[in-house]
């Protein structure tokens, strides 16, 4: 065990673990200000190298979205924020020495690249966010692909790719369940990946694999335990969504509980089993077991850190969390209510937090966080979304669809990227991505 000779020494030391979409734009709102200007020394700790926007998940896996032009470089980005960036997955913590324990990285190859090390600190944020949740259901880490990350993406992906290719190449009729994709779990993910896969897989088939149509010989099954699709959101947008995806043919299944994922298909509780070659599991969330071994800090039954109005931990002022892998409450709503786990929750509060540091610094109380929901967008394919629009736009819910609703789904996108690149590179970036798309396919093909 490597013990870190912390540099700054003298400064406060903050270290925010986990480089999401949240912790990202922490660290970096954070060393533009207090790192910038020698207040502070920043840290952030991710097991990966690069950052990719989680939302954006389904479009990676479906092909639709070449990952490498959206990735951040968290060594480029912390040279460029005034922060440091250090490499590996936090394996638990020891508060009265107030410091933080990562483990070893390796890479592909499996050649150790860090040893297991330790850092300190004086104030912790823990923005780990959340993994799909498999509640324990047989074959799920053994046949399924779950979307929690770039690679798993990309690996699904690769998979679509080659069944495609070992389909259109082989001579013999397609055996029962070739190229039948099911997908468990109909909330945003799944929802958003079914309708990607309608455009791309047929956009894939468009280069020269002739022998394969998409109509006959492929099927997309949307399984989902609840009664409807989109059970976190509003009844309408659901609605809406199901008429779009049953336009797309996509097989939908409610009410609908899978007992065990089996090399070849799905199993459903009812008896009835679903031939596939491609399974995805999104269902549930819960965030990681390292929550677990938190130094007596409190935690919920999907491991989600229990914290204050103010973002600080239940036990320990000196630690906050937010994002998936805490649970908050939202004030102003019947007690019990948690903020959701979405991207706008941890852009809110890590603009929140932000402040809190300054405030923490210059010895001020710091103040609760108020989450405002501003609706929910669901993307259905590249020119297409349904949602609700919240906040002052106008009283309860604005319902949006279509053209505009894809374009204000993109730009939560772009304001992701406002927050941490700032407006010329977003916009040369931008810019950059036209003139690509008009010389490339339109599809990854590997």
């Amino acid at each position: 065990m490597q013990t870190h000779i912390p540099d700054g020494q003298g400064m406060h030391r903050i270290v925010v673990v986990g480089g999401g979409a949240g912790g990202l734009e922490l660290a970096t709102l954070l060393g533009d200000s207090l790192g910038k200007r020698k207040q502070a020394h920043i840290t952030l700790i991710d097991k990966n190298l690069t950052h990719i926007w989680k939302p954006m998940l389904h479009e990676i896996a479906s092909g639709s979205m070449d990952y490498t032009l959206h990735e951040v470089d968290y060594l480029a980005q912390a040279r460029a924020h005034h922060f440091r960036y250090r490499v590996g997955a936090m394996t638990h913590i020891d508060r009265q020495q107030k410091r933080v324990f990562i483990d070893a990285h390796t890479d592909v190859e499996g050649q150790t690249v860090t040893q297991q090390r330790s850092f300190p600190y004086d104030t912790l944020v823990v923005a780990i966010g959340s993994r799909t949740h498999d509640f324990g259901i047989p074959g799920v880490a053994e046949h399924a692909i779950q979307l929690d990350t770039a690679e798993q993406a990309q690996r699904f992906h690769r998979r679509l790719v080659n069944a495609c290719i070992r389909a259109n190449a082989q001579e013999e009729p397609l055996y029962a369940g070739q190229l039948q994709v099911a997908i468990i779990g109909a909330g945003a993910t799944g929802v958003e990946l079914a309708a990607e896969l309608h455009k791309s897989i047929r956009t894939l088939l468009d280069y020269g694999l002739e022998t394969i149509d998409a109509d006959r010989d492929v099927t997309l099954n949307l399984i989902e335990a609840a009664p409807r699709i989109l059970s976190a959101l509003p009844e309408r947008i659901a609605a809406e969504a199901t008429r779009i995806l049953q336009r797309l043919k996509v097989n939908i299944r409610t009410n609908a509980r899978v007992s065990a994922v089996l090399p070849d298909g799905v199993q459903l509780s009812s008896g009835e089993f679903i031939p596939a070659e491609l399974v995805v599991w999104a269902a549930g969330i819960r965030s990681f077991v390292c929550l677990q071994r938190m130094d007596g800090l409190e935690i919920n039954d999907i491991n989600q850190l229990l914290v204050k109005p103010s973002l600080q931990t239940t036990q320990d002022d000196s630690i906050f969390a937010f994002g998936d892998c805490a649970a908050a409450a939202w004030l102003g709503k019947p007690d019990g209510t948690l903020i959701p786990p979405r991207a706008q929750a941890a852009h809110q509060q890590a603009m929140h937090l932000t402040k809190q540091m300054h405030h923490l610094l210059e010895g001020k109380p710091l103040e609760d966080f108020h989450y405002q929901d501003f609706g929910s967008l669901v993307s259905l394919g590249e020119n297409w979304a349904v949602g609700g629009l919240m906040g002052n736009l106008a009283k309860g819910t604005l319902f949006v669809e279509g053209y505009v609703a894809r374009f204000m789904y993109n730009m939560l996108y772009k304001k992701h990227q406002l927050g941490l690149h700032g407006f010329w590179k977003v916009v040369l970036d931008t810019v950059g991505g036209w003139i690509r798309r008009s010389t490339t396919p339109r599809i990854k093909l590997h």
